[in-house]
């Protein structure tokens, strides 16, 4: 007796039925495909848990921003300070309605840093001038910074003036 080859998609029942095994009832091969409940409910359970997983794993966009954007400042103030420090000049950070500036630093450690946003709708509060030296102990100073389109979300920029500037969240 010659046996036919399965075809796409076929299951593997031809071959128990061409030697003449019959499926015992009651089970998915009887049933000649389908999925039984229990396989449906683990799919489902996979599925919630992965979207359960995206929806905590996924930030608010706004805070996100502002989180950046302070982060990325308070490097640019304590690197700005050091340079400050190192070479004994005055440095001062201001913010202008384009971005923000360092001035006093040499012309090649000035070509090093960025004067502008990582987005442009990032705005600063106040206040506007920070003076980071060349004293290592420079006084408590602080910058407000937001972003227009989240305007209830500000972060602080902040240092006693001994200890590095670090990023806090405004009440």
């Amino acid at each position: 007796m010659k046996l036919a080859r399965p075809r796409p998609g076929m299951s593997w029942n031809w071959l128990r039925q061409a030697i003449g095994i019959s499926p015992p009832k009651g089970s998915r091969a009887a049933a000649q495909g389908g999925f039984t409940l229990l396989e449906l409910l683990v799919v489902i359970s996979i599925i919630a848990l992965a979207t359960a997983g995206v929806s905590i794993a996924m930030r608010d966009s706004g805070q996100t921003l502002v989180e950046r954007e302070a982060a990325r400042l308070a490097a640019l103030l304590e690197s700005a300070r050091a340079q400050s420090r190192a070479g004994g000049m005055p440095v001062r950070w201001r913010a202008d309605a384009g971005g923000f500036r360092f001035e006093g630093l040499p012309p090649s450690a000035l070509a090093a840093m960025p004067g502008q946003w990582l987005d442009a709708g990032t705005t600063v509060r106040a206040p506007t001038l920070l003076v980071l030296g060349p004293e290592p102990l420079i006084g408590p100073q602080q910058v407000l910074i937001t972003h227009q389109a989240y305007p209830e979300r500000t972060l602080r920029i902040a240092t006693d003036g001994v200890r590095p500037f670090t990023v806090e969240t405004v009440q």
